[in-house]
């Protein structure tokens, strides 16, 4: 097999670009430092391209593995011919080559093993051969009488087993009953008699059928939680002229032989006992792993929207947990994240404790000069919003607010991180600090905590979470690498994301800057213990000094292309110290008296690599997140209650799934953006702003429909 061309046959990208990336990652190189600084090498192929190519490769390199052991196997029982060796060597899937393998992989005892070792596999091959003149049935049954098998019912049973284990097996058969249950089977649910299902959770489902090919994610998703909590029962039925027709390709019956309703009995016991149950499991199989990896790709887009959501920076923020039995939990923090205060709240007992929340409330935003209020959106999330809204419709507290996504902030309170972060600090009151500084830099709180606690997926406990955690943490290192990370201030967390670094540096490197003081340059970072020549090379493009010895360490530029950078600057005029402002016009009359492959040429530089060079000498370090909406303000907030049908309203999405995108209007509930409501073409993300419409109100049921408003 062809690595390269395979791949490039596969993902439609130039085999020379596939070469290139699979020698780069070869040799060690993270994803993010071949997409950004070896361009020229791949033809600037971006991450997700890369990780398709290492993906593959991996994929395929498991596959050849597995065809070695197959072929080493089939080979020591002595049943390796030439023909089964092409059609072994020719396999693209592992399905084709366990299909293959399937007659000779050593099993447990089956009845058909236990009826060879009886001697009846002659018989079963006499009954294959359908002879038109065979001696009478019961002549020939004695011939194999025994112990164990003394009536020729026995004898023939026998040998239908035999013959029913070999159709089963035949690899041209389970291709094509495979095929045609995917393509014409229909799955049927049912709700189990006597389950509970109090919430009606899986209604749509109790009498539900559907073609398997027409199967969306999010229902094979539902309908396998549904079965695994006993609530439903599940099957796949396959057209009988499907099968029958996939069999008599290669096992016919001739009703001339006397032996031809032992042989259709074989066909139907082998297809109710053993392929149309292995098909159907299979079959499961792969519509459960395509709706996992369905759901981790929205699970990761979702994740990585979160994660690009611009910072508000400047604020004194109030950060509040809210909870009823147990209180609010209140945390100021400063514009650098510094804890100034806490305190707890239990607005909701009684008149007198409410009265008591709102003048600690007040005092609190007095007296730290407090700008914004940031309120989790769990458990009491909108009655605490109430609370606040109508002290600021008041004039009891001159501020805005804003309502954040709080999940996982209980994960980071109890763990060993926000232990050392807030050391002395109730676990209780880490959460209301978690939320307040996620309105500062979402990216570098959020990286704290594990990604699949964040919330913003679908079934995330029910997805393989090996799998799941793999392209999270690939989400997570992607984003932290684009906006890059200030080594004087990141913690242990953010850097564990840099290229070429992980958990272990990250430590060391935050000990070394504890001990040392902060980094002045980016090559003392090669002092820090364990950090190698390697390690440096693939994380300092990402990493920034803003106020250190040397000025393009503020930049995305790597250290390996300063001197490129510094001689553009010098063709110019300019120098490192003179002003960012003066670049820009002195860099576009550079390229006004040369072409920019002119320029490449004579700097002996690729072009992609110039370019990013040339952009970042205009805009160092420049923070990708700047270009998302800022989060919407409140002051004021509405209840069910205020909605009317045809109200136009701001509404900031929260979570993109399947079906559609909620909408967070400001109200208890999230609305529902449903799909059909959609232009086609149109790609929503966690944090856009949109104008929406209501177009249905289910009080009921807490239910809000929406539409995109008429621009």
């Amino acid at each position: 097999m062809n690595l390269t061309q395979t791949i490039s046959k596969q993902l439609k990208i130039p085999a020379g670009s596939v070469s290139a990336a699979l020698e780069l990652l070869d040799e060690g190189n993270t994803v993010p430092f071949i997409s950004r600084y070896r361009k020229e090498r791949t033809g600037s192929l971006d991450e997700e391209q890369i990780r398709q190519i290492s993906n593959s490769a991996a994929r395929l390199r498991s596959l050849d593995d597995r065809r070695q052991t197959i072929l080493a196997s089939i080979a020591e029982q002595g049943k390796l011919t030439p023909e089964l060796e092409g059609q072994l060597a020719a396999a693209e899937t592992l399905t084709a080559l366990e299909d293959l393998y399937a007659p000779y992989k050593p099993k447990r005892r089956t009845r058909a093993s236990i009826a060879k070792e009886l001697g009846l596999e002659p018989l079963a091959q006499t009954i294959l051969a359908q002879p038109l003149n065979p001696p009478p049935l019961k002549q020939l049954a004695r011939q194999f009488f025994t112990e164990e098998l003394t009536t020729v019912e026995d004898v023939f049973a026998g040998a239908r087993d035999i013959i029913a284990e070999q159709i089963s097996e035949h690899a041209g058969i389970r291709q094509e009953v495979r095929r045609k249950a995917f393509e014409w089977g229909v799955l049927r649910s049912e709700k189990t008699p006597k389950a509970e299902d109090e919430k009606g959770v899986y209604q749509t489902y109790y009498a539900f059928e559907f073609r398997v090919n027409r199967l969306r994610p999010h229902q094979i998703l539902a309908i396998n939680r549904g079965e695994a909590e006993k609530v439903l029962r599940v099957k796949i039925e396959v057209p009988e002229r499907d099968w029958t027709q996939a069999v008599s390709t290669h096992f016919r019956p001739d009703k001339r032989s006397p032996l031809a309703e032992q042989y259709q009995l074989a066909i139907e016991d082998s297809a109710s006992r053993l392929l149309l149950p292995a098909i159907e499991r299979g079959l499961r199989t792969d519509l459960k792993e395509a709706a996992e990896i369905h759901a981790i790709d929205v699970f990761a887009v979702n994740l990585r929207a979160l994660l690009s959501l611009p910072p508000v920076a400047g604020h004194i923020l109030l950060g509040i947990d809210p909870g009823y039995r147990t209180g609010c939990k209140l945390a100021v923090i400063d514009p650098t994240g510094q804890v100034l205060d806490t305190g707890t709240i239990y607005p909701f007992n009684s008149a007198a404790a409410k009265a008591e929340a709102q003048n600690t409330l007040s005092g609190l935003v007095r007296k730290h000069q407090v700008t914004l209020i940031a309120i989790g959106n769990g458990t009491a999330s909108r009655e605490t919003e109430l609370l606040v809204a109508e002290m600021i419709q008041s004039g009891n507290l001159p501020v805005q607010y804003l309502i954040v996504n709080e999940a996982g902030a209980s994960v980071y309170s109890a763990s060993p991180l926000a232990r050392t972060e807030l050391p002395g600090m109730d676990v209780s009151l880490r959460g209301a600090v978690s939320i307040a500084r996620r309105v500062q830099d979402p990216l570098a709180e959020l990286v704290k905590i594990e990604p699949k606690a964040i919330g913003v997926g679908l079934y995330q406990h029910d997805l393989d979470q090996k799998r799941l955690t793999e392209s999270l943490y690939n989400v997570v290192e992607s984003v932290v690498n684009q906006v890059g990370v200030d080594l004087a201030t990141a913690s242990p967390a953010l850097l564990t994301y840099v290229a070429g670094i992980g958990p272990k540096l990250a430590e060391k490197i935050v000990a070394y800057r504890a001990e040392h003081g902060t980094f002045r340059n980016r090559t003392a970072l090669i002092s820090v213990p364990g950090l190698g020549e390697k390690a440096f090379q693939q994380a300092a493009g990402f990493l920034r000094i803003r106020e250190g010895f040397y000025p393009l360490d503020a930049s995305a530029i790597h250290p390996e292309s300063y001197a490129i950078a510094e001689a553009i600057l010098e063709m110019a005029g300019l120098t490192l110290d003179q002003p960012i402002a003066d670049r820009k016009p002195a860099l576009e009359a550079l390229l006004k008296d040369q072409t920019i492959d002119e320029l490449s040429r004579a700097l002996g530089c690729g072009v992609p690599t110039l370019r990013d060079i040339l952009d970042q000498l205009i805009r160092p370090g420049r923070d990708p997140r700047e270009d998302a909406p800022p989060p919407i303000l409140r002051s004021d907030v509405l209840s069910l209650d205020d909605l009317l049908v045809g109200m136009v309203l701001k509404g900031t999405v929260r979570n993109v799934v399947d079906f559609g995108a909620f909408i967070d209007i400001g109200v208890k509930q999230d609305g529902l953006l449903h799909r059909s409501q959609i232009p086609q073409g149109t790609m929503l993300k966690v944090g856009d702003i949109l104008d929406v419409e209501i177009l249905k109100i289910e009080a009921d049921r807490g239910r809000i429909s929406l539409t995109l408003a008429a621009p």
